[in-house]
């Protein structure tokens, strides 16, 4: 038996190919390097990158998560899960209610959803607003030995510095069912339906990666709010209509306010029971329903310009139900919209998804760049002839994000990775079939 031709070298662990007697003429590439580069990033995975980007996860394996759980690049970013963690702790050891055993399987059932990639794309995102619903709702336990002092004379004096007299009072002197209603619209329907609506909108028209950031920066700003709410309580127009400046103290029930009219129109309870045994009393200041209702409106002109002065009504419209029905002054609504300016403001700057005016809906985009351009640079991915290729760790964990979006000014990534991994550029692909994709 003939042995077979063996091209080992004489390390037994180093293998070379056979030498040619003649050699090919080195032509030089006409394509520029970092266009290879760029080439080299979409057309690594045999999908096409639009259907990737605007992909829904579709695995249950939990090891999926693990995986790219595990190739995580973690930043400061995650700190946030630490803070996220903390208020959850805090807010189940105060709670009364529900019992230990409901408590255990809950926090069970978030941690199998994040786990499984298919629904983990949905909870992860969703965590901020999961922990301020759990943080709202159990401030009614926090001792009060360990609250503030109630300001009952300071939100008041504020509106008759700032607007001479009490907005809210004019508001709400001439009242009629029919403006009962038009108050009862936005303050008791759109205030809780309208998110989920706003959100379904941008996830079909906008960018992919929009609507986490929408749901993280929605969930941030209420949290913020209660937590001030929390430090600096303060009564409501109601209370000074029903008490006067008397002294308050957390003892005192809620109040509809405007809303027990709703009740009796319509001849069933929907809210004197639900604002009587409210967890905040006095959450007054900043005003989240007008908070809620500016950030809405700032996402909703970025992403559809045409609709601005629709979302700038619904916001003013908010604003006009929330003084008519007694709810808030007027500087507890500016309070709350100066808040979601903010918010929106670090949410664009770092973290929004770029429109692209010639894409209608999200399966248009073959890429998505994220954060404010850079002044003077170029737009929707010619940045890649300022700045080079680098590894992103804008990842589902720091921006709440699908796989296949970039960040800041940076160019597409790789849409092979999943939701979690983040993008390494490195390449097997040859210039030669990069060139066969251009000639193709």
């Amino acid at each position: 038996m003939s042995k077979p031709y063996n091209y080992a070298s004489t390390s037994p662990n180093t293998f070379s190919k056979a030498k040619m007697p003649f050699s090919w003429p080195s032509i030089p590439n006409p394509i520029p390097r970092r266009m290879r580069r760029r080439l080299r990033s979409k057309f690594r995975s045999g999908q096409s990158p639009t259907s990737s980007i605007a992909s829904i996860e579709t695995s249950f394996n939990p090891s999926d998560s693990i995986r790219a759980l595990r190739a995580h690049r973690w930043s400061y970013y995650d700190g946030q899960y630490i803070i996220l963690m903390i208020l959850a702790v805090f807010s189940l050891s105060i709670s009364q209610a529900p019992g230990p055993l409901v408590k255990t399987g809950a926090a069970s059932l978030l941690m199998l959803a994040l786990l499984m990639p298919v629904t983990r794309q949905f909870f992860l995102p969703v965590l901020p607003i999961f922990t301020w619903l759990l943080f709202f709702f159990n401030a009614r336990f926090i001792p009060a030995e360990y609250r503030p002092h109630i300001w009952v004379k300071v939100l008041p004096a504020l509106e008759n510095i700032f607007y001479g007299s009490n907005l809210s009072n004019i508001l709400s002197a001439h009242q009629h069912a029919v403006l009962d209603v038009l108050a009862w619209l936005p303050y008791g329907i759109l205030h809780f339906g309208g998110p989920f609506f706003w959100a379904a909108l941008m996830f079909i028209f906008g960018p992919p990666g929009t609507v986490p950031v929408f749901a993280r920066t929605f969930g941030y700003l209420n949290i913020t709010g209660v937590a001030i709410q929390l430090i600096f309580p303060c009564s409501p127009p109601w209370y000074e209509n029903k008490f006067g400046l008397a002294p308050a103290n957390y003892a005192m029930e809620g109040s509809p306010a405007g809303l027990a009219r709703i009740d009796a129109l319509f001849g069933f309870d929907m809210y004197t029971s639900n604002f009587t045994a409210s967890p905040l009393v006095f959450g007054a200041f900043p005003s989240l329903h007008s908070g809620n209702a500016v950030l809405e409106a700032l996402f909703m002109s970025y992403v559809f310009p045409k609709l601005r002065p629709v979302v700038i009504a619904y916001a003013m419209w908010m604003w006009w139900a929330t003084m008519y029905l007694s709810h808030h002054y007027a500087v507890d609504l500016v309070a709350g919209g100066f808040l979601a300016a903010i918010a929106f403001y670090v949410a664009k700057t770092n973290f929004l998804p770029r429109i692209q005016s010639d894409k209608m809906f999200r399966w248009d985009y073959d890429y998505v760049e994220r954060g404010d351009a850079p002044e003077g640079g170029y737009e929707y991915g010619l940045t890649v002839l300022d700045h080079d290729f680098r590894h992103d760790s804008g990842d589902e964990w720091t921006i709440g994000s699908s796989s296949s979006i970039s960040s800041g000014s940076r160019s597409p990534i790789d849409e092979s990775q999943s939701s979690w991994e983040g993008e390494t550029l490195a390449s097997q692909a040859s210039d030669t079939e990069l060139s066969e994709v251009i000639v193709r």
